[in-house]
């Protein structure tokens, strides 16, 4: 008889071997171009004004298509990762993407922009979510929170390495050489991606005509199983029998849905006006482009930083209480920003580290949600059910989009006033939610 091997236990009680290790990284590489995506518009908006004549409020329906575009490729795309893989999901979208940013460098009207920026938005929507649930499928239980965390962490960094690429594009080369850079490296990366990643473990699992590439894919993870083998995953909840959406909103998972839901609504919708407005504000209160560029730079720099601490504290003491008080804390800093003078060198520096902090506490909180959503979630819906959060975030981001001119125009204090609020609400929604990681076991501590 067959050996029936059980998949979920192999995975999870074994070692985070290097080529793990490298299929997190590839998943946190393509993040990296995700992250770029999301905020190159961003970096782009005071240039655009200039070069065509058109005033700020022109562009929040452009941010608020992109963020609807993002909304509906979240779904779709995890159905399609959940339904026919985390690998040709993922390549198509990091391939979409990065088509659509070459093809932006090309446009003369906000029209076209606002076409390709849905177009772009239905590629970076899908990509973090099929992302998650590849690093969070090929990590043990006890490293599954950093896998996540160190792929969602690229969110970020990407907007990180954009800023600093942009205060250096910008002013040399315009803005259509940021798209080209920002477009054409992804395309590459999808090639890289064709060539070198497989499909996930807990994907193979659910396929019986696949579990022969699944015996070579654990051989190259370092887990020896015998020739001929069956599988099981207990822990991936059996096979879907209902749509995701109506499993998500079952009595097993609707708690969690609605507190995710909640907390991804309102902490995506500030970090997307920031994303989205904040080199605008900073330009309005007299700052020059590359300085704007540098004050989101150093937003994202704190993401960075936040999430490799959150990422540590989460291990040791869990998931709640971490999220929790880091939201509280987001909006505490947004709030102390409002009192930093910055008509002077000085104060802008302070500004400038006020950024940092604040990024620091609301993306750790953002891309920690991602973390505790693949954790939530069983493997027949965790793509979808990440997927589906997220898609709640970007209609909070739409809205951040639609009225962040309004907000900037009613100046700094309802700017940062309506992040501290929604940093609030996120900490209610994150109350709500009841499958918290655990903290780590004394036992395990050492």
């Amino acid at each position: 008889m067959n050996a029936t091997v059980e998949i979920g236990l192999l995975l999870d009680r074994g070692r985070w071997t290097p080529y793990q290790r490298l299929l997190t990284g590839l998943a946190a590489l393509a993040v990296i171009f995700d992250g770029f995506d999301i905020q190159i518009l961003g970096f782009a908006i005071p240039s655009l004004m200039k070069e065509w004549g058109v005033g700020r409020a022109a562009f929040g329906p452009v941010l608020a298509l992109g963020l609807a575009g993002m909304a509906g490729g979240s779904p779709f795309a995890g159905y399609w990762g959940d339904r026919w893989g985390r690998r040709p999901a993922l390549i198509g979208c990091v391939a979409l993407f990065g088509l659509a940013t070459v093809a932006t460098s090309f446009v003369h009207s906000v029209f076209a922009l606002a076409v390709l920026r849905f177009v772009t938005g239905l590629g970076v929507g899908g990509a973090v979510p099929n992302a998650t649930a590849f690093a969070a499928e090929f990590a043990p239980l006890r490293q599954r929170a950093v896998a996540v965390k160190l792929t969602i962490v690229c969110v970020p960094l990407g907007g990180m390495l954009g800023g600093l690429i942009a205060a250096q594009v910008l002013p040399a080369l315009g803005w259509r050489a940021l798209y080209q850079i920002g477009g054409a490296l992804p395309l590459v990366f999808a090639a890289a991606l064709w060539v070198a990643l497989p499909e996930s473990p807990s994907f193979l699992v659910q396929r019986p005509q696949k579990w022969p590439a699944l015996e070579l894919l654990l051989r190259r993870m370092g887990r020896s199983v015998p020739a001929g083998s069956s599988f099981e995953d207990r822990r991936g909840g059996g096979t879907a029998t209902r749509a995701p959406i109506r499993e998500l909103l079952g009595a097993r998972h609707l708690r969690d849905t609605v507190g995710l839901w909640l907390a991804f609504f309102f902490c995506l919708g500030a970090v997307y006006l920031v994303f989205g407005w904040l080199p605008a504000l900073l330009t309005s209160q007299g700052m020059d482009v590359a300085g704007a560029s540098r004050g989101l730079a150093l937003y994202n720099l704190g993401g960075v930083l936040g999430v490799f601490i959150w990422a540590v504290l989460m291990t040791h003491l869990g998931s709640r209480r971490p999220l929790l008080s880091g939201a509280l804390a987001a909006a505490g800093a947004a709030l102390a920003i409002l009192l930093v003078p910055v008509q002077s060198q000085g104060g802008r520096e302070l500004m400038f580290s006020g950024l940092t902090l604040n990024g620091l506490l609301a993306n750790a909180v953002q891309t920690s949600m991602y973390s505790l959503a693949a954790h939530v979630y069983p493997t027949t819906v965790r793509a979808s059910g990440v997927a589906c959060a997220a898609a709640m975030g970007r209609v909070g981001g739409i809205l951040s989009s639609i009225f962040g001119a309004a907000i900037i125009g009613a100046g700094a204090g309802a700017y940062w006033g309506v992040i501290a609020v929604s940093m609030t609400c996120a900490f209610a929604g994150l109350a709500w939610v009841r499958s918290h990681y655990p903290a780590l076991a004394k036992e395990d501590a050492a």
